[in-house]
């Protein structure tokens, strides 16, 4: 008699889905922008839940990223499910540049951070206009938000 055990499948489950999101964390650079930005404290700042951003190579956050903003700098969080692989981030507005860019249907936002300049981080300029509001003048892109790269 072939019994099926639940508990087994949960448990690969678990296994499986844990494996893949600190593959993601890898492959997109989300780990890379932790070994310099890691926050392990509690943020204190403006805050948008479900929040969407792409990394290394075009890899979705699709709704399940946390941004914030304070006068120091740029929260980044992954909603809590899917954290595995993935610290919370802080960077500081000194360490970020901005470009402005053009996609088949709409702008976004890119941004570049000195400790790791080979992981972009992309994300709506609805969103980024949050962000500046927040920040004021010490929003990096102030100065270039008109210019858009093609």
């Amino acid at each position: 008699m072939n019994s099926s055990r639940p508990e087994y499948v949960f448990i690969a489950l678990i296994g499986f889905l844990s494996t893949l999101f600190f593959l993601i964390g890898r492959i997109s650079g989300w780990s890379t922008l932790a070994n310099f930005y890691r926050f392990p404290g509690e943020f204190v700042g403006q805050r948008w839940r479900f929040q969407s951003g792409q990394l290394r190579w075009h890899l979705g956050y699709n709704n399940c990223l946390t941004i914030g903003a304070n006068e120091s700098g740029l929260y980044l969080s992954v909603f809590f499910l899917f954290r595995i692989g993935h610290s919370s981030l802080f960077i500081p507005w000194d360490d970020i540049s901005i470009n402005m860019k053009k996609g088949v249907w709409s702008k976004y936002v890119e941004l570049r951070f000195r400790q790791a300049p080979t992981i972009p981080f992309r994300m709506s300029q609805d969103l980024s206009d949050k962000i500046a509001q927040v920040a004021g003048c010490l929003w990096p892109g102030e100065t270039s938000r008109e210019k858009v790269v093609s």
